[in-house]
């Protein structure tokens, strides 16, 4: 029950609507909800026990219309309501405040539903501008990761390119050194077997014997080369290898003669 019907105040108001016009039940409770903007609804349990008592006390009628109760105000309740103006214009001021009270509190909760809601798709407008410059960023970001990989892939490429140039290098200088080593080893043979064995090794004797001749002495020449290389030579041990390189020299000429 609202608080603003207080004791018997139900029954007299029901008793002032049924003399605005006679009314059925369903009606009797959709007036109530419309007066009370809705936050007010009476139950059928508790309308109609009231209109059936009400009924019984003599103060209103019933005829049935269309399968319906439509209930009438009698003279005798005609004759309480006016005994009670008082206290029935009481009960409107009363009604008229609360339903004041009610507009105002359902004005006041429309208007921070809306304040809320406002703030609430501000924000949302907010988020939307939010994401929207973060998938920017992210797209940025990824771009310029893209092209920060590209570069790095170029500079990749580059630096190979200039190895693969240099190693190349590297390589036909070596095979130049070889090929300049290998003729000036023939010819540093030919001109020290020359100066060595003289007329004897340009005698007689088949070329494949010549031949392995001199690459045995060219293997024993690179031999000393390298004992040379891997130790400190001196006047004293140049004059000992000069000896035994002469006497060396003569033992080969005797064997070939």
């Amino acid at each position: 029950m609202s608080p603003v019907f207080a004791h018997g105040r139900l029954r007299l108001y029901l008793l002032k609507l049924l003399e605005e016009s006679p009314r059925h039940g369903y009606e009797v409770i959709r007036l109530l909800q419309d007066r009370f903007l809705g936050v007010y609804s009476p139950s059928p349990g508790t309308i109609y026990p009231r209109l059936a008592r009400l009924e019984e006390e003599g103060l209103v009628t019933h005829e049935v219309v269309d399968g319906k109760k439509v209930f009438t105000i009698s003279d005798r309740g005609r004759a309480e309501l006016e005994a009670r103006l008082d206290e029935l214009a009481e009960l409107e001021q009363e009604i008229s405040d609360s339903v004041r009270d009610i507009a105002r509190e359902v004005k006041e909760d429309v208007r921070d539903t809306v304040r809320s809601l406002r703030d609430e798709l501000t924000q949302m407008a907010r988020d939307v501008r939010q994401n929207t410059k973060d998938q920017h960023d992210a797209k940025d970001g990824v771009r310029a990761a893209k092209e920060e990989l590209r570069a790095a892939k170029d500079e990749s490429r580059r630096i190979w390119r200039e190895q693969k140039r240099t190693w190349q290098e590297h390589k036909q200088e070596l095979q130049r050194q070889r090929r300049a080593w290998r003729d000036d080893a023939q010819r540093w043979k030919t001109d020290w077997l020359h100066s060595v064995w003289g007329e004897t090794f340009e005698g007689g004797g088949s070329r494949d014997h010549d031949t392995e001749l001199g690459t045995m002495l060219a293997e024993f020449v690179h031999e000393i080369r390298g004992a040379a290389a891997s130790s400190s030579v001196t006047e004293e041990t140049l004059a000992t290898a000069q000896d035994a390189l002469y006497d060396a020299a003569a033992r080969i000429r005797a064997a070939l003669r």
